[in-house]
């Protein structure tokens, strides 16, 4: 994989340089202290991965990301900087990842191997199980976005405009609506159930009859039932074979 780093900082950048180099397979071809001059090489390169800082000179890093996200094919994009308040912007954007200075090495090892093994993914052959880019979505959980296959979201519910999103061992705040967020998702797996959730239906365990003809759905490993509005109820007795 190629990768660029675009960094005003000296020390930073010679720092994630080693990092990178140390721990990972990534080509860096090239480095810019200037948003501008990144930008312009973009413009006439091509290459799969794009450390930015935000602080830095003509364009700042988040413009530069959102140019670059406007590319038909578009390098993965994984921020590197002192700000935190900037992580739902990046979220917007579908970054792959947010890592805040002063740089803690086992931190970015831990986004390297997680590049390759989504690259890996992404490219390997159509018969393999592996989870292709396509199957993704951007979670936010504090300053950090991870990159997470949509086959372990056991289900989401409406937070007002966010959303929350369960996995089996995790809940994530999603900054955009319930009905934003579902068409991220594979249609033929999830199904909004009520106005307020949406569940994955690989995962129903229990469906317990409910108050006038309605459902609840119990889910593996999860204690919460949830409900199968009125409105639903034919869709949802169709897609169980009920």
């Amino acid at each position: 994989m190629k990768a660029i780093i675009v960094e005003d900082e000296p020390l930073a950048m010679e720092e994630l340089l080693y990092i990178i180099q140390k721990h990972s397979q990534l080509q860096v071809v090239a480095t810019f202290e200037d948003g501008l001059d990144a930008f312009k090489y973009l413009q006439q390169q091509q290459v799969d991965v794009a450390f930015l800082d935000i602080n830095v000179p003509s364009i700042d890093g988040m413009l530069l990301a959102r140019n670059i996200h406007q590319f038909a094919k578009k390098p993965y994009i994984v921020f590197t900087t002192a700000h935190k308040d900037f992580a739902a912007e990046a979220f917007e954007i579908e970054a792959f990842d947010y890592i805040l200075k002063p740089f803690n090495e086992s931190r970015i090892q831990g986004v390297l191997q997680k590049l390759e093994a989504t690259t890996e993914a992404a490219t390997a052959p159509p018969a393999t199980t592996a989870i292709s880019r396509s199957n993704t979505v951007n979670l936010y959980k504090g300053e950090r976005i991870c990159v997470t296959d949509t086959s372990t979201i056991y289900y989401v519910e409406a937070a007002e405009k966010q959303t929350k999103v369960f996995t089996a061992d995790d809940e994530f705040l999603v900054p955009m609506t319930i009905s934003e967020f579902i068409e991220k998702l594979p249609p033929e797996q999830f199904f909004r159930c009520h106005r307020s959730y949406c569940i994955n239906l690989t995962k129903v365990q229990e469906i317990t009859p409910w108050y006038n003809s309605t459902y609840l759905v119990k889910l593996q490993g999860i204690e919460e039932q949830l409900p199968v509005s009125r409105s639903r109820i034919r869709e949802f007795r169709e897609l169980m074979g009920l």
